[in-house]
């Protein structure tokens, strides 16, 4: 295993319940959450900004995060991911990489951020 692939996070995924509308949405509770410790990543700052207004400072800060070649990792846009401490969004499509002499997924990357403020 490559040395950069060393790194772990905890993909959040939301459950499911009925709204008073009778809508399926996202159940975020702490009992409906689904938590899968994902392995053989390399997490990768890749952006902070900051800006400061009159009542707050706005920071975000970002990572991409790739899987280890022959990795498949279960992410998807929707989930939420725990890294550092921290619980972040995933920002955009997760891309699956195709391995362009068997068809399978080579690896995946997906960016993911987090905002305070």
């Amino acid at each position: 295993m490559a040395v950069i692939f060393h790194q772990a996070v905890v993909r959040v995924r939301a459950g499911e319940r009925t709204d008073r509308g009778g809508n399926t949405v996202p159940d975020w509770s702490p009992g409906a959450v689904q938590r899968l410790t994902i392995g053989r990543l390399s997490v990768q700052p890749s952006i902070q900004s900051e800006r400061a207004q009159a009542e707050r400072t706005e920071v975000a800060t970002g990572w991409r995060v790739l899987s280890a070649p022959g990795t498949d990792p279960d992410v998807r846009s929707s989930d939420r991911i725990e890294f550092d401490g921290l619980t972040c969004e995933v920002i955009g499509e997760v891309a699956r990489w195709t391995h362009p002499v068997t068809g399978r997924t080579h690896h995946v990357e997906w960016q993911m951020t987090r905002a305070t403020g």
